[in-house]
């Protein structure tokens, strides 16, 4: 399903740097560093986490850029061996433990590039999260702009209609706009109130995380320099190297 996604959008060739060999650190060192951030956690006030594709591979989804990702694969001809249908995966260990950090009060917003919808069904409030590239599961009306909660994933991507009709009214009135998806395509901006309060919650960090994102694709891949920017900490956490750190190790740290 993922890759029908991805054949949906439009014919792009700068897909950035694809299929970059994987790094891992060794037990001891992954100890050591979950230690050290699980202190910046604490002693942190307003903590944001951004996230990309490499936190739903373990839902069966695929990413995009790493070793069998789906555009790495295309790139050979080929598809992904793993593809699991957006309406059938399941949030990730990951996707849950930001759930009962928000709800500790340790995470203060999530940023997130994914379209899966993961996050919304693991139980984090839309009040915690800005979904800039769309999610998969929500319709738009391109008229009042209210927005619905679908049962299965849209049939269309690139904010095309879906052949709804708006059915919300007011005084009487029924809207009688299109519905639309809310999956962006690469010429479409980001939402602007999903990046407005995306980029303030970014300044406003003094911790941001990055999880499963090489942070290549803008304006989302630059939020979290926002962070330390303004005096905040950045961790990055990815096997591959970032365009904004490309050491031989997963887990990053800057002060």
């Amino acid at each position: 399903m993922s890759c029908n996604y991805a054949d949906g959008l439009s014919p792009y060739e700068n897909k950035g740097k694809l299929g970059l060999a994987e790094k891992f650190d060794s037990k001891d060192e992954v100890t050591e560093k979950v230690s050290k951030l699980a202190t910046w956690i604490q002693e942190a006030k307003h903590v944001v986490v951004h996230t990309g594709a490499g936190i739903s591979t373990a839902a069966g989804i695929p990413d995009f850029r790493g070793p069998k990702g789906v555009w790495t694969m295309e790139a050979k001809g080929l598809k992904p061996e793993k593809d699991i249908s957006f309406k059938d995966a399941i949030p990730t260990k990951t996707h849950m433990a930001l759930v009962k950090l928000a709800e500790a009060g340790k995470i203060s917003y999530v940023v997130s590039q994914n379209i899966d919808g993961l996050h919304m069904r693991s139980g984090l409030p839309r009040s915690h999260i800005s979904e800039l590239h769309g999610n998969v599961f929500v319709e738009r009306c391109d008229r009042c702009e209210r927005q619905v909660v679908l049962a299965a994933p849209s049939a269309t991507v690139g904010q095309k209609k879906s052949g709804r009709d708006c059915k919300w009214g007011r005084g009487g009135r029924i809207c009688r706009g299109q519905m639309r998806d809310t999956i962006l395509d690469w010429e479409h901006g980001l939402p602007d109130d999903e990046l407005a309060l995306a980029d303030y919650h970014s300044c406003l960090a003094d911790l941001s995380i990055t999880l499963g994102t090489t942070l290549q694709i803008v304006p989302s891949g630059n939020l979290p320099l926002s962070t330390k920017k303004f005096g905040g900490r950045l961790v990055i956490c990815n096997l591959q190297p970032t365009k904004h750190c490309v050491s031989e190790t997963p887990l990053h740290f800057f002060r």
